[in-house]
């Protein structure tokens, strides 16, 4: 489990950017602001230490009344997506409730983080879109209409039924991704955005989480 602290952030979209040495760089943009820290577990009260954090603004009238309470009580706006990261005490006790959390405070540029978020669902796709079959590429015998069909999926008679597992078509996409070891690019300190070298999971505006990667690198 990665325990490193991290942020929540708003995917912004892709772009690109040069170097000092003329060369092109793809980058993701991630707006991490406002992060707030609404919420902390402690090991006496909860069973483990952990660190809630929320971004963005909600609506009033969206907010039920135990979320309106808390909210309340620190004294924030109502936010719209939250978060828990696992810490040990020792990061937990360093942050106040209602206290905002910048990404030039934890990241740096060059260093490694772990980007995690949900993909693009693709609803129900058939096995070439979803497991990048080749297809049927004749048509004889009386075969017809099966260009893009899975072919056979099992025996007949040992062992008589289909394996578990098997690839066939089915939901594609809208899964919990993580994509490790990702290059921060750069830190726009004012707009609070981290540029992400390479790609992440998921469509334009939605929340991922991104934090200290917990591997690095080998390179061969």
């Amino acid at each position: 489990m990665n325990t490193n602290l991290g942020l929540i952030g708003k995917k912004l979209g892709n772009t690109q950017i040069f170097d000092g040495e003329g060369l092109v760089h793809r980058v993701t943009a991630i707006e991490c602001a406002p992060v707030i820290v609404v919420g902390k577990r402690t090991i006496e009260r909860d069973g483990y230490s952990a660190l809630v954090l929320g971004i963005g603004e909600k609506r009033q009238k969206s907010v039920n009344k135990p979320e309106n309470g808390l909210f309340t009580k620190l004294g924030i706006k109502p936010v719209l997506d939250i978060r828990e990261f696992r810490l040990p005490e020792e990061a937990v006790s360093k942050y106040e409730l209602g206290a905002q959390v910048r990404p030039s405070e934890l990241f740096t540029e060059g260093q490694l983080v772990d980007v995690c978020g949900d993909s693009k669902g693709r609803g129900f796709t058939g096995v070439m879109k979803r497991h990048n079959f080749k297809g049927a590429r004749t048509a004889t015998h009386g075969s017809h209409e099966y260009q893009r069909h899975g072919g056979s999926i099992g025996t007949n008679m040992t062992p008589g039924r289909v394996f578990p597992g098997l690839k066939m078509p089915g939901q594609h996409g809208n899964a919990r991704v993580t994509v490790q070891n990702l290059r921060i690019a750069k830190i726009l300190e004012e707009q609070n955005i981290v540029l992400v070298e390479g790609s992440v999971p998921g469509a334009r505006n939605n929340f991922v989480t991104v934090r200290t990667a917990i591997k690095k690198r080998v390179h061969a």
